[in-house]
């Protein structure tokens, strides 16, 4: 399970886009926490130690414990702005998040036993169809990956969903059918079939998630203009 990240912040007063530029100039990212039915709270991090957690890699699907004016509230970062060229963060949304919550997140899928797998040893290939899941979670559930087993698989196998161990408190999305994760292809088979085959099973998966997906609550608050006052409001998109 993924551990909880503690990171400092400080309170700020001002927004738009000239302040966000001084903050940055200054070594701070601006970010916004909003959501669990308070008013969105306009905050500032450090730039070096935020770069650090983000570049480590799942910084999306880890729960903070953002301390700010000496207040400890637990969220999950939703939206990481960053800059084309120098690649460092210069916005963060984040969600705070209620006791029992559900969150979405897309989690990565690990590919294990390789050297178990007679169709590897073949020849064949690992033709990953899903490299994330979209997962619903607990929020003191949320796995950094998922591990698919390919023991035994042989030329022509593939894994699902099914076949996945999932912690307690996830579940996939997709829950009307046993969705393929990878297939053990043949060695004979060209890279651009392999490629159609992907793209038609990913077109498939996403017309049922749009037939079948409800809501969950509070994913609403993404979209209800409590978004980010350098972003939405102040221009924060703006990376320049």
């Amino acid at each position: 399970m993924v551990d909880v990240l503690e990171l400092s912040a400080n309170h700020r007063e001002n927004s738009g886009r000239g302040a966000a530029r001084a903050l940055r100039r200054d070594g701070r990212v601006p970010a916004i926490v909003y959501g669990g039915g308070d008013d969105p709270q306009n905050i500032d991090l450090d730039t070096r130690v935020l770069s650090r957690e983000v570049d480590k890699g799942g910084f999306e699907n880890r729960l903070v414990d953002l301390e700010v004016g000496g207040k400890t509230v637990r969220v999950l970062p939703r939206d990481v702005q960053i800059h084309p060229v120098t690649d460092a963060p210069i916005h963060v949304d984040f969600w705070r998040l209620s006791k029992g919550a559900e969150v979405r997140v897309n989690v990565r899928a690990v590919f294990v036993n390789e050297e178990d797998c007679p169709g590897i040893k073949r020849g064949g290939l690992v033709n990953v169809v899903r490299h994330t899941i979209e997962m619903i979670c607990r929020v003191d559930a949320i796995p950094e990956f998922v591990e698919c087993d390919l023991t035994d698989l042989e030329i022509g196998d593939s894994v699902h969903i099914s076949a996945v161990t999932l912690p307690e408190g996830v579940r996939p999305v997709i829950a009307d059918r046993d969705f393929t994760i990878a297939t053990i292809a043949a060695p004979t088979v060209v890279k651009e079939e392999a490629a159609e085959a992907a793209a038609a099973a990913l077109a498939e998966a996403e017309l049922g998630e749009l037939e079948g997906e409800e809501g969950l609550e509070g994913e609403g608050a993404e979209g209800e203009g409590e978004g980010d006052g350098d972003g939405a409001k102040d221009g924060e998109g703006d990376n320049s």
